[in-house]
């Protein structure tokens, strides 16, 4: 399931850069090329259904920057919700090119992730990390409602696309600064402040690191069949208090 990243040391990949850049600039219409535009192209190209791309913070793994539609922004925030999933493994390894949900080995290695994303529609799934030598920015997924590998130029194209990605993460960063902490600006926008929010209320009321705080908003979600972002606003507004026992308020 998972594969090294052909294409980027093909000969041809800087005439490929320059044609697919060419498309992203022709789609910002004279603007700024965002991630709005790098996701919407490597649908076209790849032959996939929908995209997102997730940021990795400190506090949270995963914040979702843009989705080009509703199911992919469900399945991101299964992904959030369930901590698990080809595109959490690609955020700390290499590509994960899923070309079959329903398969046995995709069940073995997401047992809950794998069905709850097939129920949602979902087939294939193929997560690309965004990262610029050791530094990993997140990471773009790409969704398709039937099964079956992407063609070696579809997967080469992504890619590419990849790591521009990259590059307007890096210069958007850079044009708006970062603070101290290595957050993204602000003007990013998170999709689920409460996830954040929570996160931190529970690290000081229980004493324990982002991580574990993270963790409890989870299993408390999973146990529960609820979402994440619903659970960490019942904290927020006071409604639900996590104990260290493992009970609850």
């Amino acid at each position: 399931m998972g594969k090294d990243n052909p294409g980027r040391g093909d000969p041809m990949t800087s005439d490929r850069r320059l044609r697919l850049w060419a498309v992203l600039v022709d789609a910002a219409q004279d603007g700024a090329v965002t991630v709005n535009h790098v996701c919407a192209t490597t649908v076209s190209v790849a032959g996939v259904d929908s995209a997102a791309v997730a940021v990795i913070l400190d506090a949270i793994p995963r914040e979702l920057m843009y989705a080009t539609d509703r199911r992919a922004s469900e399945l991101e925030d299964l992904t959030l919700t369930l901590g698990e999933g080809p595109c959490v493994d690609a955020t700390t390894g290499g590509p994960v090119l899923v070309a079959d949900l329903t398969a046995a080995e995709c069940r073995n290695r997401w047992p809950v992730f794998a069905p709850a994303a097939v129920l949602a529609g979902v087939r294939a799934v193929f997560a690309l990390p965004l990262r610029v030598g050791g530094i990993r920015l997140g990471v773009l997924d790409l969704y398709r409602d039937r099964v079956g590998d992407l063609g070696a130029e579809q997967l080469t194209d992504a890619l590419v696309l990849a790591d521009t990605a990259c590059a307007v993460l890096l210069d958007d960063a850079t044009r708006h600064g970062v603070d101290r902490d290595d957050h993204w600006p602000d003007r990013i926008g998170l999709q689920h402040p409460e996830v954040h929010q929570a996160t931190g209320m529970i690290m000081v009321q229980l004493r324990v690191p982002a991580a574990v705080a993270l963790l409890r908003l989870r299993a408390y979600a999973y146990s529960r069949d609820r979402r994440l972002r619903d659970v960490a606003a019942d904290v927020v507004a006071r409604r639900l208090r996590l104990l260290p026992t493992g009970t609850v308020d």
